[in-house]
């Protein structure tokens, strides 16, 4: 994907296998940055670490699949994957794999979920922003904010019914010609849903751990008794922890915070999210991690309640039933849902 930057994780996962699951286990883990523009890991109990290597690779390479199909940035040879749907999408509909096509029905569906906050018809709005992220990066003597005229004018073309989708034809097309797509919002959370159900499906593992950049999911116990949940560390921005969360088979726990992919102008630090309300980088949280039994929701969640101020968060997140938060504010102050304390230490 786009330069890789090497960034750390939001969740910490505190791994101490006593035992773990199924007999003459152990567990073994491996990391990886090359996919998803992150830094990802997978942890999983195996007969050896031969065994397990042999059942990454499977993994791995299913996760490669949805990287390379979800990338709006390289090309991979004659696949049609989201940069050529970008490119192409417009003159005619554009025959694409029915991972594409989920991914995007999806998308549109957490656009209703979040009351717009969420679109990943914005591609054209948030190239600008990425352009001047990674140059501002690079020169940070030079760094600069995008113009707001041209943020706008690009704004008028992220209507997300202008993304048509025939499902059953397996096509995408842009009514809009000036339309991009950025997935960037749903598709690690979605990923991280998929490849835990491929797991599953295909009996690779019992008990694992999956983080893609900060999205965890859960499969199996932490120990071989099938009661012992993993703990699931939430990063405090200022050092520490906010919580330790007992994470269950199949939670997840996602978190979008301003702390780890931002740049600085003048002085003042930009985040990577950024509010289709004012088309600048949302302020007011610092952190937001969302618990759920969905990743691809609670993915979705956690930007959306990033975009608001806590207080609403907390009452938006009552009208989504069967997640959790926890959130940190720009001075500090920390704002926990009613139920987070039920899966916390």
């Amino acid at each position: 994907m786009k330069k890789l930057v090497s960034i750390l994780l939001s969740l910490f996962v505190l791994l101490s296998f006593a035992s773990c699951a199924g007999s003459g286990s152990a567990s073994y883990s491996r990391d990886f940055l090359d996919l998803f523009d992150t830094a990802s890991s997978i942890t999983a109990a195996d007969s050896s670490q031969q065994a397990f290597d042999a059942h990454y690779e499977t993994v791995y390479n299913e996760l490669k699949t949805y990287s390379e199909l979800f990338d709006i940035y390289n090309s991979y040879g004659d696949l049609v994957n989201l940069k050529y749907i970008n490119e192409n999408a417009a003159k005619a509909p554009v025959k694409a794999d029915k991972k594409i096509i989920d991914l995007l029905l999806w998308g549109k569906e957490a656009y209703e979920i979040s009351g717009g906050r969420v679109n990943i018809a914005m591609g054209a709005v948030l190239s600008i922003w990425h352009d001047a992220r990674e140059y501002s990066i690079a020169n940070p003597d030079s760094a600069y904010l995008p113009d707001m005229e041209s943020l706008k004018e690009k704004f008028a073309h992220t209507d997300i019914n202008d993304l048509v989708i025939d499902e059953e034809a397996s096509t995408v097309y842009f009514a809009d010609a000036k339309m991009s797509l950025d997935v960037g919002a749903v598709a690690k959370g979605y990923i991280c849903e998929k490849i835990s159900g491929f797991i599953t499906e295909n009996k690779i593992w019992q008990s694992a751990l999956i983080n893609l950049g900060g999205n965890v999911k859960t499969l199996g116990f932490k120990n071989a008794d099938g009661k012992t949940p993993y703990n699931i560390g939430i990063e405090d921005p200022n050092g520490g922890y906010l919580a330790v969360v007992n994470a269950a088979n199949g939670v997840s726990v996602v978190t979008s915070g301003d702390y780890q992919r931002y740049y600085t102008v003048n002085g003042e630090k930009y985040c990577h999210i950024i509010s289709p309300d004012t088309l600048m980088p949302a302020q007011g949280i610092r952190s937001v991690s969302i618990i759920s039994e969905d990743s691809a929701l609670a993915d979705v969640l956690s930007t959306t309640l990033f975009q608001m101020q806590p207080q609403d968060a907390l009452a938006f997140l009552k009208t989504v039933e069967g997640c959790e938060a926890v959130i940190m504010d720009q001075n500090g102050e920390i704002y926990r849902s009613e139920g987070f304390e039920d899966m916390a230490q």
